[in-house]
């Protein structure tokens, strides 16, 4: 059986084998991975396992996916690793900080992994007394410490990390840099916003992007105007980054703001190139399941999207109207209308057309016929008052007919 459908069926035995006996490092790793997520404390099997991987796999990225796995599983997972150290004390029931003390120990260790399963059980636990240690791994000799620290760091939230973050945005290695870019914006105080936005014209597009991704997770609009500046990187997975944390950015923005913010979002996309836009939002649209960032791409497509581009969002808009939120069958259905033209009335007409959409999608295609459909729409509508099975939908005919101006 796949690992897919492990995780799918939550087959903690089975993913505990593979991760034992597999001899695909590939294989051992994303077991290890899938152990944190479907796994609990409970399974001591699970833990036990990944313990041992991580202390024992001769793969690197195995022993890291088993750390964070336990990481995942929570602060017992996390001390039964660390056990073997002798200076690590952090016996039931006692103080946070005195469990933190015995991490802080385990900082020293010859080992990385351990170094790392210290690192994670200190941001865990979210000290702000540990930082000076934490800050001190940003310089460890491995770079997979280094990163855990900065996650660490960002998990503690103290406004003291931000400096010796601010400072690390450039590190080569491409992990840590991702980690302290989001560490920053876990913090997401003003200093820690502006040094994210002070590197989002790095001349390196590595840089950038990290940066512009990080800045999605802030979870307020300040930083707004730096995305939508990005939109125009000379860089297109900078671009289309920038789409995805505009988006998440509009998503977490609270009620009273969030209109306002997309109009003024609307009037700045309307001004960069089309395609580097559209795409992103209609992949949002397709294969996203969050509601938040689905509403809002189901909106602004309908107005951002070109001529050149409404087959594509057509087809993305048509199949949200099947969508189980309100809002974005709203949305989704106020675009279309947007949108407007003959590729929207075809698409439209084709939803009544097949049966695999439901009556209220149906119904949502014919209130869209009646506001932009032609001579097709009228005959189609006509056909519908007549003899429609769903009485809403029937109804809904009856109305948009009349917008069209009745029968011919």
């Amino acid at each position: 059986m796949s690992l897919y459908h492990l995780e799918k069926d939550g087959d903690v035995d089975a993913l505990v084998d593979h991760l034992e006996t597999s001899d695909s490092d590939g294989v051992r790793e994303r077991s290890a991975e899938l152990l944190g997520e479907v796994a609990s404390l409970d399974d001591g099997a699970a833990v036990d396992a990944l313990v041992s991987a991580a202390h024992d796999d001769e793969s690197e990225a195995v022993r890291d996916s088993a750390i964070d796995a336990l990481d995942q599983l929570g602060q017992p997972a996390l001390e039964q690793l660390l056990s073997e150290l002798p200076e690590v004390d952090t016996g039931d029931g006692r103080a946070d900080w005195a469990a933190a003390e015995g991490f802080v120990a385990a900082l020293d260790s010859d080992r990385a992994e351990l170094r790392m399963a210290a690192a994670n059980a200190l941001g865990r636990l979210g000290n702000a007394k540990t930082l000076p240690q934490l800050v001190d791994r940003l310089d460890d000799e491995s770079a997979r410490v280094r990163a855990r620290a900065a996650r660490a760091i960002g998990n503690v939230g103290a406004p003291k990390g931000v400096p010796p973050l601010a400072e690390r945005l450039d590190a080569p290695n491409v992990d840590v840099r991702r980690e302290v870019a989001d560490a920053l914006a876990a913090i997401g105080t003003d200093r820690a916003v502006e040094a994210l936005v002070s590197r989002i014209d790095d001349e390196s597009p590595q840089i950038r992007h990290v940066v512009v991704s990080a800045i999605g997770e802030v979870g307020d609009p300040r930083p707004l105007d730096a995305l939508i500046e990005a939109l125009r990187d000379e860089n297109g997975v900078v671009r289309r980054t920038a789409v995805f944390s505009i988006i998440e950015l509009l998503s977490s923005a609270p009620t009273e703001q969030s209109h306002q913010l997309r109009e003024s979002v609307v009037e700045r996309l309307r001004q960069t190139d089309d395609e580097s836009v559209v795409g992103p939002l209609v992949d949002i649209l397709e294969n996203t399941t969050e509601t938040g960032p689905r509403r809002n791409a189901a909106w602004l497509l309908g107005r951002v999207a070109g001529e050149a581009h409404a087959a594509p969002v057509a087809e993305a808009l048509a199949e949200a109207l099947d969508d189980d939120d309100r809002m974005t069958v709203q949305f989704a259905t106020t675009s279309l209308v947007e949108i407007g033209g003959s590729v929207v009335e075809r698409r439209m007409l084709s939803v009544l057309d097949e049966s695999r959409h439901s009556a209220g999608a149906r119904a949502k295609a014919v209130f869209v016929l009646g506001k932009v459909g032609g001579d097709r729409a009228r005959e189609r509508l006509g056909r519908l008052v007549d003899g429609a099975d769903d009485d809403n939908v029937r109804k809904q005919a009856f109305s948009a007919l009349s917008k069209l101006g009745g029968r011919t």
